[in-house]
């Protein structure tokens, strides 16, 4: 005679372990969700006044020797500060455009950055060179 024994896994205690973690999430889960306060955006009984098209951007570009030029035109450094103050004061404010050289660098256009955003300009954007 031979003695075949049966093996298989004994699987109640894995089935009581998913049972008291049932239990756990559905307890948990109640609790799990709050309320968001949320502050939609009501309709408006005043009319809106359609925009205006906005200016033409100004581009301020950047050779590899530091120079700037104001939409092709040769730029003093000195003079970058208050063309940028009177451009940011405009309703509404024209965006910068910064075209730089791949030479230049990263002080400069460091510093053009600091200057527009101490003037005000809010609306600055990077433009890509061919």
């Amino acid at each position: 005679m031979s003695s075949k024994t049966m093996v298989y896994m004994n699987v109640t205690p894995l089935i009581d372990v998913m049972l008291v973690l049932l239990i756990i999430f559905m307890v948990t889960a109640p609790m799990m969700s709050y309320e968001i306060q949320i502050d939609l955006p009501q309709p408006s009984k005043n009319k809106v006044e359609p925009e205006q098209e906005p200016p033409k951007p100004i581009r301020l570009r950047i050779d590899e020797n530091g120079q700037l030029f104001w939409d092709n035109s040769p730029l003093p450094k000195s003079a970058l500060q208050p063309s940028l103050m009177v451009e940011s004061s405009r309703d509404p404010q024209p965006t910068l455009e910064l075209e730089t050289s791949p030479e230049v660098r990263y002080e400069v256009l460091a510093e053009v950055l600091a200057t527009a955003k101490n003037s005000g300009m809010i609306k600055i954007g990077f433009v890509e060179t061919m």
